[in-house]
């Protein structure tokens, strides 16, 4: 009789282990990156006069750390910063202060399906979107132009990540980042930006854990 219960306990443990489901896993992912903005363009209003300029292509730097669940979905903060975005040193553009750089910093919703699984050799596309901030800062080395603005933007994109391992892989990503609203200027001697917008692609190696 003992042995009956001990036998029909064990089978309804094992039976139970086998109907659950599997404890979800989830993934932190950190992504130091270096890339380019490019494509960058605002409208800009120095001492009262407005017109359209473009920028050039400037080195971009940051991180971001996302956390993925065992689906598809997760959420991620993005961090970057561009020395020099607005400096020309080409063309005759009407827009060429050296003293100038733009920080974002987001929040996302990452969607991306782990193909291969989430350990090992395995490689996850991914598109992503949020809304967060964009610090500009511009200004000449004798002082008499300058802008310092933080405002809300947007970015979008997407990219892949590839992992060799259960912890190191390689990530490249596209975004598009814009002001969500208009900056004014303080004063006649001051520059603000609208219609402020550029893409950032990027490379990066990914640590899981």
């Amino acid at each position: 009789m003992l042995l009956r219960k001990v036998f029909v306990t064990a089978s309804v443990v094992v039976l139970a282990s086998v109907v659950a489901p599997a404890k979800a896993s989830a993934d932190w992912l950190f992504t130091p990156f270096i890339g380019s903005n490019f494509s960058g363009s605002a409208n800009v209003n120095e001492s009262g006069s407005d017109f359209e300029d473009e920028f050039e292509r400037r080195v971009n730097f940051g991180a971001s750390l996302a956390w993925m669940g065992a689906g598809i979905a997760g959420f991620e903060l993005d961090f970057g910063y561009s020395p020099n975005f607005f400096e020309q040193t080409t063309g005759d553009s009407n827009f060429g202060f050296g003293e100038s750089n733009v920080t974002t910093f987001m929040g996302n919703v990452v969607l991306g399906a782990p193909i291969g699984g989430t350990s090992g050799v395995s490689f996850r596309p991914y598109v992503v979107g949020g809304l967060g901030l964009l610090k500009s800062h511009i200004g000449d080395a004798e002082d008499l132009f300058n802008a310092d603005s933080t405002d809300f933007g947007f970015n979008a994109g997407g990219g892949v990540t590839g992992f060799f391992t259960d912890n190191v892989g390689i990530r490249g990503d596209l975004r598009y980042f814009r002001l969500l609203q208009d900056n004014e200027p303080d004063d006649e001697f001051d520059v603000s930006l609208s219609s402020f917008k550029f893409w950032r692609g990027s490379v990066g190696v990914t640590f899981r854990f």
